[in-house]
């Protein structure tokens, strides 16, 4: 189905129409069902983070309201096993996102995925999609590229029109720094690396929790940045984790952070008593000089 056919029938609740208008900026893709607005709200927040690891194999995991898990893996099969594996429950319901072809041992995999977008497909695993009732979405438009397409954020309220540029921010070596006496090693540096960009594309006062790049806990659109929830979801897997915010944290967060044995925390600047107390507990502090908040 081209993209000029799709009509979106539903909206978020049933007392509210949705429809689709086609734009100069759409990237191109073709979609094997009608999507509704929930599903292209779901592939789009999927897309933001799968971009971010395009010349590599990974999985990501997606609903409207958000990420729910991210893995890298030497196979794209081990990146799905790893995101199964992060979070079972919303992997049986969500919208699963892949940054390459899809053949059809994957695809048996996905069955009950609800959607799934990937840049390819096989002959094999379209016939197996199809014989299963699932929804695939081909992306042709290079992943590399995605970000070109993203447009300003525009959003209406009764208080005025609000536009913002797109978030296109990236790690840059010169404000990239290891603050602490103790030094990460070259795989915590990737994990960190990998926590981040993940951070960047979920809902404000983020947490991240990731080892051996794969996400084991992401907390996300909290009133408060809650990092027991995300080392309580995490549990044993938070040992010599990597954890990310996408702000600044207190004390009282070095301190839970020590409790759940993560080994290194990568954030946007650090005080000289988050520097200190980090040192006393053996724990590595990467500050990357901005924010990655997402309302």
């Amino acid at each position: 189905m081209q993209t000029d056919e799709i009509k979106i029938v539903t909206g978020e609740n049933p007392t509210q129409n949705a429809g689709f208008e086609p734009n100069d900026r759409m990237i191109d893709y073709e979609t094997s069902k009608n999507l509704s607005y929930a599903d292209l709200v779901s592939i789009y927040k999927g897309l933001n983070v799968i971009s971010e690891f395009y010349d590599v194999l990974a999985a990501a995991t997606a609903t409207p309201v958000g990420i729910c898990a991210v893995s890298l893996g030497k196979t794209l099969y081990d990146a799905v096993t790893a995101v199964m594996d992060s979070n079972p429950v919303d992997f049986m319901s969500s919208t699963i996102l892949l940054s390459n072809e899809v053949d059809s041992d994957l695809a048996k995999m996905l069955k009950e995925t609800h959607i799934v977008v990937a840049p390819k497909f096989t002959k094999n695993a379209i016939e197996y999609f199809e014989t299963h009732d699932v929804c695939y979405v081909t992306i042709k438009t290079a992943l590399k590229d995605y970000k070109k397409y993203l447009s300003n954020q525009i959003t209406e309220t009764p208080l005025g029109t609000l536009t913002q540029t797109p978030n296109l921010s990236e790690l840059d070596k010169d404000s990239f720094k290891v603050v602490t006496k103790i030094k990460p090693t070259v795989e915590q540096v990737e994990d960190a690396v990998f926590a981040w960009k993940v951070a960047k594309h979920v809902s404000s006062r983020a947490i991240v929790v990731a080892k051996d790049l794969k996400t084991t806990a992401i907390s996300q659109g909290l009133q408060s940045a809650s990092i027991e929830y995300a080392l309580d979801y995490s549990c044993d897997r938070s040992k010599e984790a990597i954890l990310a915010f996408d702000s600044n944290i207190t004390l009282h967060d070095l301190n839970v952070a020590a409790q759940g044995r993560i080994s290194l925390v990568i954030l946007p600047s650090a005080s000289k008593e988050i520097v200190e107390n980090a040192d006393k507990l053996n724990m590595s502090v990467i500050t990357t000089g901005f924010t990655n908040l997402l309302y």
